[in-house]
Formats: structure tokens, C-alpha cells, sequence
């Protein structure tokens, strides 16, 4: 099971994987820790990542980034606008009114929702921790921002999907930094809470989340945010101060042209890390626009009086922070900076002014979210072992329910009823449950209840609850379960209806009992669900408030109070039974992706992922017969020269020379099949030349072994070493006979090969060598190692029993009769056809006996 997390940034993504020793970061292609977050469409294929980093300058209106950005928003969200007209690619408003990006593909103009370029990027993070892992990976965590509305997080859950990943969780990015900070202190207070304000500062929105550490747990109270106030801010910031500088100096209007737009802000970003550690810096551009080389200059002073207006900004969500946790300045114990804007010296000079103490940087600033994400994958999966730490997550927004309902005043119509479900600040995950007095079919509508932070509609989905089955009370509860997953999205999971029935069975002891034991059975279905131990505790927590609004969030399903009083009363009264109906809930999430269209756009991605995998096979197969050109034709000039005649090197090089002139003409886009044929095809003049090089370089290495190996038999067979004395005569002489045989083909062959030219098919392959030593080696070997045959006992062992006053004698080491059997050798301890053999092998055995208790 993979153990995962992924940081998709604005500008660059993280991947992370948990491994024995800890977390990792995974290098990309080019061994980088960052993966832009970057897909470029090109004519043949598509370029993600560092690929698609590098084709973005050549093609700047086919390279689609910032994703981030346009992911679940409205076409008409005025921060939407203000994003497009900064981005170099075409987005429009589709037929839902979402934006579409447009993009040159295959030759054709193209229309990609932000989902599925999405997608992609997963799809390429994806690859690049299965190379690292050397394995599938499918379950993962995802960091989101925590301003992420519902239609966001649907639709990074939905581009996940598309790249075939399954997340445990969509864990919001300065949780994830909390947790990455707080799991491997080892020094946190077991009752005091220490608090730790964390500043993200990223590329392109600031996030503050203030976190309450105790050992072995974490809890969130307070986020905020400003969507629109990140290092690319900064960068804008400069881009026009330069570019309205460029068009009073140089009469260039720079954002006349889009590949100019790029490089100049390229350069500002650049220029914003060099004032970051220095007072100030140039800016140099060659060839920026109408062939015109640009300069600029400027001091840090400067950069901050342009950038006052953003920098003015990044107090609010400080206080607004302190403010919803209910804390001062001054219990804030710790303050952790991160992200990549975090470096600008302005910023590091608020957050010291506004906290009264220096911020902390304890954490790598890129890579702290994704690393917190993989640790949250790791506390979720069953692969790994992750010491005790608790993470109590907090929802940012306001959730409640709407629904139409009658009051008795109004003459005409029905009206709205709201009820808050999900208050701001409420954990995650959680479900509540929502009691209805509802006979007929009505729909409830999820949304936030207050939007002031957001911009995005109220309205998050509708769900239709019905029909209703023939009722048989006259006073019905419907029970509505709520859920608040993981991931932060909301929906109605289920909706039950509750009905009394009297039974005419007078009510007695027993009966009681067995009532409540099927309460008993029903609790654990209840609770079986994720989140179900947080859900008990905000149930019980919210019935107080719930009867005054004839609403009850968080009443267990287990049946009603009231009707088990009356089951566990003695007098004799008719039986009340509480029958369980379950009701469809039917669901509209307004902007999300319908699973018919996810379904296509999946397909869609393996289309385009296959595409590019038989491109890059092409690639690798053009670049394979050009290597081969080069290197058989220096081959042909040094070492292969003396194996090639002079008319077949020439009939080749010329073959050589064609093919190179064929692959940067008419062979320069052709498919992978040609390449193959055409690779095969110089191989069929180039092997067997190749081949007569291999067979000389190895020929003598071969024959020596052969020699070798007929000598040592030779000298063996005619050897008068004693160990060989069992070995008969005749089986010497066979040995010898077939060494004899093996020189003599060796000689002959030996004797043709040195008579023909190197150019010329060899006649002595080291195949055949080689087979030939391990025939020899075959016959020969068990013969000249065939073992001594065993020698027969002495008759004398057996006669001569121990005396009885001598036990001790074997406790000896050398005691003669134990020192055969000591030694191990099989033949001494049973020899052939001996009848007395058992009771002299039994005698040392009976001795040893002694000898390890008198040890022990």
C-alpha cells in the first residue's frame, strides 16, 4: 500500500512518501524536489512538469498554469477576472458557466475544464513517486488551502479520480505544516497548551492557522485568510512598475505580446528573491521585444513603497485569527513562518511587529506541507506504525440546511426555515442528525450561512428526500443523517423514517429485555461509519438546542428515549414498537461533474497519457538509429577497420550517410514502426561485423580456458598422487583419450582460423569453444572425482566391552573410539555388509551421553 502526500502549489508541487526511515521528498526527472505545476500542449504531445516548464517560454499560449486558480469557480468571480487577464492562455465561460481552457492539441484547437488539466499534473506527480517507490500508488493525501470551498474540493477529489488516485483525505495545508511540526516534538506540555501561530505565505494567498499543542495531540482553533495576497502578487507589483518603465524608455508595450509577458515576469520573480538579501539589484533583458535589449534598476526601498498597498493586507488575517481562537498577542507562544514569499524582509518585519517576537524558521518553507501530507497518509494506512499523535481538524465555515416549512401564520405558500448544522469551528469529521415532522416529498437545500469570506455562491446542493412510503402513524420523525467527511465536504447520507406501532401484547419482564437488546443491535449499524465516535459526542452536545427549533442534530438511531421508558415499565399497557423506513435522498451538487462526464474524462486521460507514451517510444527509437549512425561509423574508422573489406565499409558508410540525411529530412516526423525497420535494417550490414570483432576480442580468453581445462585432466589421469590410486586404469585412460580428442579439434580449428583474414567469417567461434570445455568438463569430472570406497571396520571394536570401572575414559578427547565418530567421516562409521556395525556405531553414542550431562 503506498503511503503518499502531495502538495500541489500554484507554481510548483511536492511529492512525499513515508518510508521505514522517515519521509522522504521525491526527486522529479531532472532530480529536483519542485515539479512545476505545469501542462504544456505541444503538436504531438503533451509536456507536464520540468517538460512542460521548458516548453513554456517557445509555446506560451499552449503552456496552461496556475490551475490552482481556476479549479471549482465561477467564470464570473471577479477574482477569476482578475487572474485571466495575467495568464498568457485563452479561458472563457462554458455552458455552465465555468471556465474553459483552450489549447492547440494534436493539431487542433481544444477545450480542457480546469479538473482535468488537473489531473494531469496528479497524473504526473503520480509517476514520479511509482518510479521512486518502484511500485503502484493509488491511496494518498492531498493538501488544499483552507479557504477550498465545497465545489473546489469536489473538484480536486474529481481530478484525483482522473489520475487514478484515491485520497484518505484532503487535509488543509497549515494543518498539515502543524502536524509536520508537532508529531516529532518530543517536549510538549501534557496540560498546559502551548500555542503556535503558523503563517503561510505562499505563491499566490496568505493562510494563518493558530494551533494548541499538547503531547500527543493537536488541535486547530483558529484559520483565516486573504486568497489574494502571495509572492506573485509582488511579482505583479514589478511587472508593471518595469513594464510602463520599458514604455516610456523603449517605446515597447510589453503587454502587446505574450511571450514578453512571460520573460518579464520571469525576471521580476528572479529579482524579487535578489532584493529578498540584498539592498538592491538590476534587471536585464536581451531581446525582450521588437529586438530590444532592456535594463532596469531598483533598490528595495523602492520595491516597498510600490508593494505598501499588499503589505498593508497582511495584518487582517493575523488579527482575525486571534480573534476567532479567543487569544491575545501575548499567549501566542511561538510563531512558524513558511511558504515561499515568507523570505520578503517587509513581511518578516510585520509578523515581528505585530507578534512582539521574532518568527521561527525551524521548517523547510516548500516542502513542510507535503510532508505533513505524507504523514497524515501514513497515520491513516495500516502499512505503517506512527507514534500516537491526535490531529483535531476545524471546519472554516458556517454550515446549515434550508428547507420549505409550514407556519401556522402565514395564510399562503410556505416559508424557509434555516437551521445551523455545522458551526464555524466545528471538527471534521462529524455527522449530525436532523429530525423532520415530514409526510410527503421536500427538499433540503446544503449551504454556508455565512459567505462574507467567500467568494462563492451560498447555495453548495440540493437534496430531494422522497417519496415516502404509505404511512401508518399519525405523527412521523424523519431522521436526516448529515455528514461532514474528511475531506471537508458536506452532504445528507441518509434520511430514516420513524413510525410507532402499537402491538396488543401486554408488556411483561422478559419482553423488556429482549426490546432492549435489539436496541443493542441496531447501535453498532449506526456507528459503523467513519467519524461515527465524533459524531456521538456532537449529537449529545447539540440536544439542547435542538427541541426549541424542531430540529435534532445528532440524535442516535438507535430509537427514541420515551419509547424505551415505556418498554421498561411493568404495569400492563399496549407495546410501542418503533418501525425504520429508509427514504431516497436523491443529490444535485450545483457544479460538480456529473459521473457520466467523469467517467469520459477519465478515458480521456488515458487516451492522452497512451499518446504521449508512443511518442516518447518514438523518441527513444529516433534517437536509437541516430546513436547508431554515429557510433558505426567512428567504429568503422578505428577498431572495426581491420574486420570490414573495403567495399563493404564503403557499401555501409554510404548507408550510414543516406540514413542520417533521411532522418533530419524526410524521416524527421515518422512513426515508431519505421524507426524500428529502419534501425534493423543497418544492423543486418553492421552485425556481422560487429560480430567478427566480439569473436576475436574473446577467441584467445576462451582457448585459454580450454587448455586449461584439458591440461588439468591430463595432468590428473596421469597423476601418481595417492588420491587417485582407487580411480582404475581404464577410466585414467579414457580421460585421457578425450583430452587427447579436445587438443586435437583445437589445433585443427586453431590452424584454419589464423589462416583466414580478420574481415573473413571465423571458423573457430568461442561458442563452440565454450561447449566444447564443458563436454570434456562433463565426461571427465566424475570420473577423476569419484570417491574412495568406505573401509570396513575393525573387528576388535565390538569384542572388547567397556569395563565397568572405566565410565570416565570417554569423557576423554582422546579416547580412541570416540574420535572416529568425532571426526564425522561416514565411511569409518558404517561400513558395507558388516553385520557387527550397529553395535559398534551404538557405543559412542551411548558414551556421549555422559560427556553432555557431566558438561551440563
Amino acid at each position: 500500500m503506498s503511503v503518499v502526500g502531495f502538495d500541489f502549489g500554484n507554481e510548483s508541487c511536492i511529492v512525499a512518501v513515508a518510508r521505514q526511515r522517515g519521509i522522504d521528498v521525491v526527486l522529479n526527472d531532472e532530480s529536483k524536489r519542485e515539479t512545476p505545476a505545469i501542462v504544456c500542449f505541444g503538436e504531438k504531445q503533451r509536456f507536464i512538469g520540468t517538460a512542460g516548464a521548458a516548453s513554456s517560454m517557445m509555446n506560451p499560449k499552449n503552456s496552461i498554469s496556475q490551475i490552482k486558480r481556476l479549479i471549482g469557480r465561477q467564470f464570473s468571480d471577479p477574482e477569476l477576472q482578475r487572474d485571466i487577464k495575467s495568464l498568457p492562455f485563452n479561458v472563457t465561460e462554458g455552458p455552465d458557466g465555468y471556465p474553459l481552457i483552450h489549447a492547440r492539441y494534436l493539431g487542433e484547437m481544444r477545450t480542457f475544464t480546469p479538473t482535468q488539466v488537473l489531473g494531469m499534473v496528479f497524473s504526473n506527480l503520480k509517476s514520479i513517486a511509482e518510479q521512486n517507490l518502484k511500485a503502484a500508488v493509488v491511496d494518498c493525501c492531498i493538501g488544499i488551502p483552507v479557504y477550498f470551498t465545497e465545489l473546489q474540493r469536489r473538484a480536486v477529489l474529481d481530478a484525483a479520480t482522473i489520475a487514478g488516485l484515491h485520497p484518505l483525505r484532503l487535509i488543509h495545508e497549515t494543518t498539515a505544516t502543524a502536524l509536520a511540526y508537532g508529531i516529532y516534538k518530543t517536549d510538549l506540555p501534557e496540560n498546559d497548551q502551548l500555542n503556535v501561530a503558523f503563517v503561510d505565505i505562499g505563491h499566490a494567498s496568505m493562510q494563518v492557522c493558530i494551533a494548541g499543542f499538547k503531547k500527543g495531540q493537536l488541535k486547530i482553533l483558529a484559520h483565516s485568510f486573504d486568497r489574494s495576497l502571495g509572492g506573485r502578487d509582488f511579482d505583479e507589483v514589478l511587472f508593471h512598475h518595469f513594464s510602463a518603465k520599458f514604455k516610456e524608455e523603449y517605446k515597447i508595450d510589453v503587454s502587446q505580446n505574450a511571450r514578453a509577458c512571460l520573460r518579464l515576469r520571469a525576471a521580476c520573480e528572479k529579482l524579487k528573491k535578489v532584493l529578498s538579501a540584498n539592498p538592491e539589484a538590476p534587471l536585464n533583458i536581451e531581446c525582450l521585444m521588437d529586438e530590444k535589449d532592456v535594463r532596469g534598476f531598483i533598490k528595495r526601498e523602492e520595491f516597498e513603497q510600490i508593494s505598501a498597498p499588499i503589505l498593508q493586507r497582511v495584518k487582517a488575517p493575523l488579527e482575525k485569527a486571534l480573534a476567532d481562537a479567543g487569544l491575545a498577542v501575548g499567549d501566542v507562544h511561538m510563531v512558524e513562518v513558511v511558504g515561499s514569499a515568507s523570505r520578503i524582509p517587509s513581511i518578516l518585519k510585520i509578523l515581528t511587529e505585530f507578534f512582539g517576537k521574532e518568527p521561527r524558521r525551524t521548517m523547510n518553507a516548500s516542502e513542510c506541507v507535503g510532508r505533513g501530507c505524507a504523514l497524515q497518509c501514513a497515520i491513516l494506512s495500516p502499512t505503517f506504525k506512527v507514534r500516537e499523535f491526535q490531529v483535531n481538524e476545524s471546519f472554516p465555515f458556517p454550515i446549515s440546511l434550508s428547507w420549505k416549512g409550514s407556519i401556522p401564520d402565514a395564510q399562503n405558500g410556505e416559508a424557509e426555515q434555516e437551521q445551523l448544522v455545522f458551526p464555524k469551528g466545528n471538527p471534521i469529521p462529524s455527522v449530525k442528525a436532523v429530525t423532520f415532522h415530514k409526510t410527503s416529498t421536500f427538499s433540503v437545500d446544503v449551504q454556508y450561512s455565512d459567505v462574507s469570506d467567500l467568494q462563492a455562491p451560498a447555495k453548495i446542493s440540493t437534496y430531494m428526500i422522497g417519496p415516502f412510503p404509505t404511512l401508518r402513524s399519525e405523527k412521523p420523525k424523519l431522521k436526516v443523517k448529515v455528514r461532514l467527511n474528511l475531506h471537508g465536504i458536506v452532504s445528507v447520507e441518509s434520511a430514516t423514517l420513524l413510525e410507532e406501532e402499537e402491538v396488543e401484547v401486554p408488556v411483561s419482564k422478559e419482553p423488556a429485555k429482549e426490546d432492549a437488546k435489539m436496541e443493542t443491535d441496531e447501535k453498532p449499524n449506526d456507528t459503523s461509519a467513519p467519524g461515527a465516535n465524533e459524531t456521538d459526542v456532537n449529537m449529545q452536545d447539540a440536544k439542547g438546542t435542538a427541541e426549541a427549533a424542531g430540529v435534532e442534530n445528532g440524535v442516535p438511531q438507535s430509537g427514541d428515549k420515551p419509547v424505551q421508558m415505556e418498554t421498561d415499565t411493568k404495569v400492563e399497557a399496549p407495546k410501542k414498537k418503533v418501525k425504520k423506513t429508509n427514504v431516497p435522498v436523491a443529490e444535485l451538487v450545483y457544479g460538480a461533474m456529473v459521473s457520466g462526464d467523469l467517467q469520459k474524462a477519465v478515458e480521456k486521460e488515458f487516451e492522452m497519457a497512451l499518446q504521449d507514451r508512443v511518442m516518447e517510444e518514438t523518441k527513444d527509437k529516433k534517437n536509437a538509429v541516430e546513436a547508431y549512425v554515429y557510433d558505426m561509423r567512428n567504429k568503422l574508422c578505428d577498431k572495426y577497420h581491420d574486420f570490414v573489406t573495403a567495399s563493404d565499409k564503403e557499401e555501409l558508410m554510404a548507408k550510414l550517410q543516406e540514413t542520417e540525411d533521411w532522418l533530419y529530412e524526410d524521416g524527421e516526423d515518422e512513426t515508431k514502426g519505421v524507426y524500428i525497420a529502419k534501425l534493423e535494417e543497418l544492423k543486418k550490414q553492421g552485425d556481422p561485423i560487429e560480430e567478427r570483432y566480439k569473436e576475436y576480442s574473446e577467441r584467445g580468453t576462451i582457448i585459454d580456458q580450454l587448455a586449461y581445462c584439458i591440461n588439468s585432466y591430463r595432468e590428473a589421469a596421469m597423476s601418481n598422487d595417492t588420491k587417485f590410486d582407487h580411480i582404475e586404469l581404464a577410466e585414467k585412460q579414457k580421460v585421457l583419450n578425450e583430452c587427447v580428442e579436445a587438443e586435437a579439434w583445437l589445433r585443427e580449428k586453431k590452424q584454419q582460423q589464423d589462416q583466414l583474414p580478420k574481415y573473413a567469417t571465423p571458423v573457430l567461434l568461442s561458442a563452440d569453444v565454450r561447449k566444447k570445455a564443458e563436454a570434456l568438463d562433463r565426461f571427465c569430472r566424475p570420473i577423476m572425482m569419484k570417491p574412495k570406497p568406505a573401509k570396513p571396520a575393525t573387528p576388535e571394536a565390538p569384542a572388547t566391552p567397556p569395563h565397568p570401572g572405566s565410565e570416565a575414559e570417554p569423557h576423554g578427547a582422546n579416547s580412541p573410539k570416540a574420535s572416529p565418530n568425532r571426526n564425522g567421516d561416514p565411511s569409518e562409521n558404517v561400513p558395507a555388509g558388516s553385520g557387527e556395525a550397529p553395535p559398534a556405531s551404538a557405543e559412542p553414542m551411548e558414551t556421549d551421553k555422559p560427556e553432555t550431562t557431566s558438561a551440563a
